[in-house]
């Protein structure tokens, strides 16, 4: 899900942004139709833009190896407290002993404590500390020799009132509401405005913590606490509360690790799938258990469906859920959010306005296919979320067509073309946290099924998007590397087709001017060297691929042309015009 902009809404991580300068029919469309937090294009940026997007010395020396996250929320008082502990290891890359340990204003850490075990002997060490905004410098010198040790670890004491989420998951932060029957339901939505909101980490999109994570919440014995992956214990906690214990095994994003607790109700079942065993839970309120068992059948057929064309799903060892969650919906690796009222279509929309929309429930599909692009596949920088969120929405597409075939596909995909802005480039600036158009949804998307019809052939297609699963299995990657990979795989050189549809607003335009049998074409409104292969309907029964580029080709088809038609396939993401 991702953001809105008034100006420019766009999409969510998890979801579909609005996008910008749309018409007023366009922006009731597909304003509620993306996900995950407001990050509002800014007109220049700040060092605590900075502190948070880059790589500086004092984040480089150090690689998150694993956090253990200890929680106990009031609901009350809206407050949280806990320890973090973080399992890290010395890189290297950078001499300084300062360390930046993200959490945001209000919250407060207060503490980091280095304890050094040697036999039944415990040494701490405690660091220094000062803020800086959003972020704290601990000063190390005074233990840095002994973070040699295997699993060096850091607790990381805190406590304050996170900023709440005013409409999450776009305002995101931690949420405090009630269900129907007036129960505590708290969770937290915290994708693009970061998981530093709510507890102290190393809040760069590019170290995700290799050896997993686990999620501790003391509760309300009344309520029952849902986390990523695997529940490994649950013990009484004294004063009418309880523990809930919850393990990742996996790599895992940090705005991917979140609580969900509410009067939860569950039920089990067993996906036949690629690796074999894949145990499927589900979590709803408890009043919401029949009609999310019948709404949830479909989560099986679209497992199927990516498994089939993206590969296995990517975290057997941590279980697939959905989760009913007090907002519309986010890609929490094994945890899925779903708010979508269990009906089809995004809020009983469709997206698209073709009609296929409406035949299955969006945040099922979107939301779960971020488990292979942003989960599995992240982008190192915020700047190329377009990784997550072109792929995912792309998901819809193949949902579509695994289901009702591949013109239903097509409809859909284009159908969604009419909410596309072209306000900004689709990738953002990097180093300072920040993404670029919500048009990474919809135009990522089409730009995708564009390649996909260059490719011309869908098995190579989905072997490329299968591979780029399991080269970059449980990786973070750049821009750059998915391009090449794709370039290679296919035998092509796409090149200027991503800096055409990604780094520019220029939609290429195709014009072409004929006179007997002589047929003249080229690309203008494109980045230069642009080479794109188009098909073109020459007659009503012939089609051909030509390669126009940015001057003036001609060709002599008579075997091929009927002296009228000229028309470009809909499936390629272009505009064509008629010139004398």
């Amino acid at each position: 899900m991702n953001r809105i902009k008034i100006n420019a809404v766009r999409f969510f991580a998890g979801l579909a942004r609005p996008a910008a300068a749309l018409s007023t029919v366009g922006l009731l469309a597909i304003a509620s139709s993306c996900s995950a937090q407001p990050l509002s294009q800014k007109q220049g940026f700040t060092r605590q833009d900075s502190l948070r997007g880059s790589l500086r010395p004092e984040r480089i020396w150090w690689d998150v190896q694993r956090y253990d996250i200890h929680v106990t929320p009031d609901y009350t008082s809206k407050t949280i407290g806990g320890t973090v502990y973080m399992h890290i290891k010395k890189t290297g890359k950078s001499n300084t002993t300062l360390m930046q340990i993200d959490l945001q204003e209000p919250m407060i850490l207060d503490s980091v404590v280095f304890e050094l075990h040697k036999g039944k002997s415990m040494t701490r060490f405690v660091a220094p500390l000062r803020r800086e905004g959003n972020a704290w410098w601990a000063e190390t010198k005074s233990f840095y020799q002994h973070l040699n040790s295997e699993d060096p670890t850091l607790a990381l004491h805190f406590h304050g009132k996170p900023r709440e989420a005013v409409r999450a998951p776009w305002d995101g932060g931690w949420i405090w509401t009630k269900d129907k029957q007036g129960r505590p339901w708290m969770s937290v939505a915290c994708q693009g405005l970061g998981a530093s909101v709510w507890y102290p980490c190393k809040d760069h999109q590019s170290d995700e913590p290799d050896k997993g994570a686990s999620l501790t919440m003391t509760v309300p014995d009344t309520l029952v606490a849902v986390g990523n992956g695997r529940l490994v214990n649950k013990r009484a906690a004294g004063n009418g509360l309880v523990s809930y214990a919850w393990n990742v095994t996996s790599p895992i994003n940090n705005y991917n690790i979140i609580p969900y607790i509410g009067k939860y109700a569950t039920w089990h079942e067993d996906f036949a799938g690629e690796k074999g065993k894949l145990d499927c839970d589900y979590w709803v309120l408890d009043y919401n258990l029949e009609k999310a068992k019948e709404q949830f059948k479909q989560a099986a057929t679209m497992l199927k469906c990516f498994e089939h064309w993206f590969g296995p799903y990517p975290f057997y060892e941590d279980s697939y859920k959905l989760v009913e969650a007090p907002h519309l919906g986010m890609e929490h690796q094994s945890a899925v959010a779903y708010g979508n009222n269990f009906q089809n279509g995004y809020r009983g929309r469709d997206l698209s306005g073709t009609g296929w929309g409406l035949k299955w429930d969006f945040i099922i599909v979107h939301e779960s296919g971020h488990e292979w692009f942003a989960n599995n596949i992240t982008s190192n920088d915020i700047a190329d979320m377009w990784i997550h969120e072109s792929f995912t929405n792309y998901s819809e597409t193949i949902f579509t067509t695994c289901e009702y075939g591949v013109e239903a596909g097509n409809d859909y995909v284009i159908g969604t073309r009419k909410a596309i802005a072209n306000d900004i480039p689709v990738i953002g600036h990097y180093g300072v946290n920040q993404e670029g158009s919500g048009d990474m949804y919809y135009k990522g998307g089409n730009m995708l099924h564009t390649i996909r019809n260059i490719i011309g052939d869908d098995e190579k297609f989905r072997q490329i998007l299968r591979g780029l699963n399991k080269t970059f299995y449980h990786k973070t990657v750049d821009t750059k590397d998915i391009e090449n990979y794709i370039s290679k795989q296919a035998g092509r050189d796409f090149s200027k087709v991503y800096d055409q549809y990604l780094r520019t607003t220029q939609i290429p335009v195709l014009e072409y001017k004929t006179e007997g049998p002589v047929i003249s074409y080229r690309w203008t409104n494109c980045v230069p060297g642009f080479n794109m292969p188009v098909k073109v309907k020459l007659a009503d029964d012939k089609v051909r691929l030509i390669e126009p580029t940015e001057q003036w080709k001609s060709n002599t088809l008579a075997e091929w042309y009927d002296g009228k038609t000229f028309e470009a396939d809909r499936n390629f993401y272009i505009t064509t015009k008629k010139v004398n």
